[in-house]
């Protein structure tokens, strides 16, 4: 058997780009998804089609200074939703009708949420004094075709949007 290891488990074949013919090349992945929808309510079989987004990058878009004050709240808002949904957990073991365990788990996990959080941003202050958010963009994006298929799904793009099949 050539995809077991020694330990009996499979092992996962390596990912690998779509093969197929480029049907079009689009600017925003939300366009290469409308083509795929279009392709979808042709009734094509979109199973062999894929999006693939070229020369990627990352970007990092900084949004503010961090600052203890932000720190803390960032952690106590996160902690709050954590101490919430334990406290719908321990519901389902234990059914209680008193809000005030939902308010009470809600704070205990806004309080150590907080803790937590100011501490780690004492530790790393030095090194990351602002806040970000960080996103992997395409210049482009193609729809790739099964090479079966390509001439099909060029006929189906070729119809106007309004027109069914």
């Amino acid at each position: 058997m050539s995809n077991a290891n020694p330990f009996g488990r499979r092992t996962v074949a390596q990912p690998k780009l779509p093969r197929g013919e480029v049907v079009g090349t689009y600017d925003t992945y939300k366009e290469a998804q409308s083509v795929v929808d279009r392709l979808a309510k042709a009734e094509f079989e979109v199973s062999k089609v894929s999006i693939v987004g070229n020369d990627l990058k990352t970007v990092e878009r900084v949004t503010g200074r961090l600052t203890y004050g932000r720190a803390a709240l960032a952690g106590a808002a996160s902690g709050a939703w954590f101490g919430v949904f334990f406290g719908l957990l321990i519901l389902l073991v234990y059914p209680v009708t008193n809000l005030a365990f939902f308010g009470a788990a809600a704070l205990i996990g806004a309080g150590f949420g907080m803790l937590f959080s100011l501490i780690a941003y004492a530790i790393n202050r030095r090194t990351h004094d602002f806040t970000s958010m960080t996103q992997v963009l395409a210049s482009n994006y193609q729809v790739i075709v099964d090479p079966n298929l390509a001439d099909n799904a060029r006929d189906v793009l070729a119809r106007p949007e309004n027109v069914e099949s």
